[in-house]
């Protein structure tokens, strides 16, 4: 039996944040604005209101939501979005190479 988690939008939006942060190594943020924009723009819907009337919206929904909209908000941000954050006909220059810094 599958359960449905439901979240606010703060909620909504900390989750997708947080996964959003953990792709891009801290390249890429989500804020209620941007929650607001998925709705709008028909990436999301609010399924049930709380009891002070916000709206709810399903975790997988909002993860669904980040995903089909992860692929833009990188290509604005200049980050490459093919695995290893190489792209098409490009290679690694250096897949294994230790970290550096101080």
């Amino acid at each position: 039996m599958q359960t449905t988690m439901w979240l606010t939008t703060t909620e909504a939006v900390d989750h997708a944040d947080r996964a959003r942060q953990a792709l891009t190594a801290g390249a890429a943020r989500i804020r209620a604005s941007t929650l607001r924009s998925w709705v709008t723009r028909g990436h999301l819907t609010a399924t049930g209101l709380s009891e002070d009337g916000r709206p709810l919206y399903r975790l997988a929904d909002v993860a669904k939501a980040e995903k089909a909209t992860r692929s833009r908000a990188l290509r604005l941000l200049g980050v490459k979005t093919s695995p290893c954050g190489v792209g098409p006909g490009e290679q690694d220059p250096a897949p294994w190479a230790p970290l550096t810094g101080a």
